[in-house]
């Protein structure tokens, strides 16, 4: 078995180090977009609340920005677990890890979409709403 070079080595690490930090872009952002999600939600709610506009709707609706800022944050911080466990040794350990991650945030994911739509990402949006399936 023949060692790496020095070249191949540096090579090596620059790539690895690179993976790393794309890996705290992508979990910065997921921070972020949550971060940003919760004060958009909560301007919402003021300004429908404040304006004389119904507080259960606004309650409501800051809900559902809520779960988009949080569900789009997770969509990144899923992303930035898939590169940090690429740039690391790819151990059994560190994929049951990375499995066991993304499962809980697919679970989170789902149950955020049903807050969000009143349904399953697999299930057809009613003709009603935009998007929806049309005859």
């Amino acid at each position: 078995m023949e060692t790496p070079s020095a070249a191949e080595g540096l090579a090596r690490s620059w790539f690895e180090g690179a993976l790393q930090w794309i890996a705290l872009g992508f979990e910065a952002a997921g921070v972020a977009a949550i971060a940003l999600g919760a004060v958009f939600a909560l301007a919402l709610v003021a300004r429908q609340g404040l304006g004389g506009g119904d507080w259960g709707e606004a309650y409501h609706l800051f809900r559902t920005r809520l779960a988009r800022g949080i569900l789009l944050g997770l969509e990144f911080l899923v992303a930035a677990d898939i590169i940090g466990t690429v740039a690391v040794e790819p151990t059994l350990q560190n994929l049951s890890v990375l499995g066991l991650i993304v499962l809980i945030r697919t679970f989170l994911s789902f149950a955020l979409e049903l807050e969000i739509t009143g349904r399953w990402p697999w299930q057809k949006a009613p003709a009603d709403e935009p998007g929806g399936e049309r005859p």
